[in-house]
């Protein structure tokens, strides 16, 4: 692995846990796909250096959209959606960063699941056409069990059946009539007794005075929890808790720690003061969803900024790997070009971004499409060479956190 690539890498790395950054190297190696997904901040630096993109309106990005970033959750209203589910990057941005990356992971994903390339450029060019004509027409669309259609219909289905018994069954095991968090799962791993308490008094206290916090619950358990790829590393807790008022009723809250996006440093539109970094991610979230996750929330621990949202039984995203049929893919590829422009819609003109008359005009006129297939097919490449340099060094000599 050359040093540049080496240093790069290890330079995001400063900040994370030291002992979990083994973990996402360990996970970035499993292939070209993974590895893109970790590294967010490389694909935003290269692309800056590059500067190859037509002028777009702003709008509010996710930041790291990829095909694996749309998936199902429980609104408020208790019904079921699909939709953009990760924004721990989002920043205000040209609204092509958001479909360039989009289209870059379309090439990637579908190479290392032994996909033909012209049916993945089909796929990409897909992606674009249904974005662009979703913002053309300015009205956003939502999708939930009674409007998907197709495999996607089938997924939201299936994600309703899921049950908090289930995942209680996945995430606890039962001890002398009463139930704990699980150690045994390879997610989950046993915090230290100061900090074990200390975490169960801010989320008791939380509940207690935070008007996103569910009532009569108290906390009776709490793990460090490893999930995703690019946000290993960063602090992350599992919480128990249980029904004061209720028998044998549990709910499950995830907090995790909220790092300064990756993508800031490489752009130069003036962003909003936020609160906190927490603030940042919830109120992207917030104005891009067409209706907020359940029990979405952000606190301060330690000094440091964290999200609270409810680990849910119907959260899930879809695994292309399992899609055989061309036809499911073309659907699953629409739904997210349609819900990619409907988040920039939906936040149009908000703080900074593009009005919906800008972003209609950025939709209908369709000559800055190939360029976007150009650079992604490209960049699909280089993260195929940084991939392979990467995993060169890992298996030669083991790759550490500096």
């Amino acid at each position: 692995m050359s040093v540049k690539l080496q240093d790069r890498l290890q330079q995001f790395s400063n900040g994370l846990l030291p002992e979990m950054v083994q973990l996402k190297y360990d996970a970035m190696a499993e292939n070209a796909f993974r590895f893109f997904r970790g590294t967010c901040h490389l694909f935003y630096e290269d692309l800056a250096a590059a500067q190859p993109l037509p002028l777009s309106p702003l709008a509010w990005i996710c930041g790291d959209l990829h095909i694996e970033n749309f998936g199902s959750y429980k609104g408020d209203n208790k019904l079921v959606y699909f939709d953009l589910n990760d924004f721990d990057e989002a920043v205000l941005a040209p609204a092509s960063y958001e479909v360039v990356r989009m289209a870059t992971s379309i090439f990637i994903a579908f190479d290392t699941l032994n996909i033909d390339p012209e049916r993945a450029l089909k796929m990409a060019q897909l992606y674009l056409r249904t974005y662009s004509a979703t913002l053309a027409k300015g009205k956003a669309i939502s999708i939930e069990p009674r409007t998907a259609k197709g495999i996607v219909c089938d997924f939201l289905n299936a994600a309703m059946k899921g049950s908090y018994k289930k995942l209680l069954k996945k995430r606890t095991v039962s001890k002398k009539r009463s139930i704990m968090l699980s150690l045994e799962d390879e997610r989950h791993f046993k915090l230290d007794k100061k900090l074990r308490a200390e975490l169960k008094a801010h989320i008791n206290e939380w509940i207690k005075t935070s008007s996103d916090g569910p009532y009569n619950y108290k906390v009776i358990g709490a793990v460090f929890r490893l999930a995703g790829t690019g946000s290993i590393g960063v602090k992350r807790y599992l919480f128990l808790l249980k029904s004061t008022n209720t028998r044998n009723k549990y709910l499950l809250l995830d907090m995790k720690q909220a790092r300064p996006s990756s993508v800031l440093p490489y752009i130069t539109v003036q962003q909003l003061q936020w609160e906190s970094e927490a603030a940042r991610v919830i109120g992207v979230q917030q104005r891009m969803q067409n209706v907020p996750a359940a029990l979405l929330s952000n606190t301060a621990f330690r000094g440091e900024s964290f999200i609270i949202q409810e680990l849910q039984p119907v959260k899930d995203t879809i695994k292309f790997k399992l899609l055989k049929d061309y036809r499911d893919m073309y659907q699953v590829i629409d739904d997210m070009a349609a819900l990619t422009a409907s988040a920039q819609l939906r936040s149009g003109g908000m703080q900074g971004s593009g009005t919906i008359d800008e972003l209609m005009a950025f939709g209908a006129n369709q000559g800055w499409q190939e360029t976007v297939i150009a650079y992604a097919q490209n960049y699909a490449q280089t993260t195929k060479k940084y991939y392979q340099e990467f995993l060169n060094g890992y298996q030669r000599a083991g790759y550490e956190a500096a």
